[in-house]
């Protein structure tokens, strides 16, 4: 075989071992495993907080729901990667897509926040905007929330809430 045909032949199979190694790092693992330092669910304080709120207007409680977390993550990810505080973050996405990818139960609801420094101030802020609070004391039965941090951008912290029938 000649220099020229090695040559097209190794880009081609360096160009497939690219397209493996990207599609490899875009793992449901990667969604699923929240400890691996980029992010992490924040259901536990999230769900004290809510129901808290809940039982003061008379409604149920709701439950961790571990798809809902698996969508929180994934979000919060999302937006960490993205550096932007988005419900869609590029060209064709969709909400009810990815809840329907991550099987949440339907109807659901996402709240989203850039940049507080803990749990407890997220959920304050969601509490302090009328049309976060209303999704909180919506009709769902679940919830998941999560943060993952965006080391571009000196570890700003993005939370993603997903409220789930």
């Amino acid at each position: 075989m000649n220099p020229a045909a090695i040559n097209r032949r190794h880009l081609l199979l360096a160009g497939a071992g690219l397209t493996v190694s990207v599609l490899a790092s875009c793992r449901t693992s990667d969604v699923l495993n929240p400890g691996d330092g980029q992010s992490r669910i924040e259901t536990a304080k999230s769900l004290e907080m809510v129901n808290a709120l809940r039982a003061d207007k008379g409604l149920s409680r709701l439950s961790r729901n571990a798809r809902a977390e698996v969508a929180a993550v994934a979000q919060a990810k999302r937006m960490a990667r993205a550096g932007e505080m988005s419900h869609l973050i590029g060209f064709r996405d969709s909400f009810l897509e990815r809840m329907k990818g991550h099987d949440v139960p339907l109807p659901a609801a996402e709240n989203i926040a850039a940049g507080q420094d803990s749990v407890e101030r997220a959920v304050q802020a969601w509490i302090d905007s009328k049309r976060h609070l209303d999704n909180m004391l919506g009709s769902f039965n679940g919830l998941g929330v999560a943060v993952a941090w965006d080391s571009a951008s000196a570890n700003r912290p993005y939370w993603a809430m997903v409220l789930s029938a």
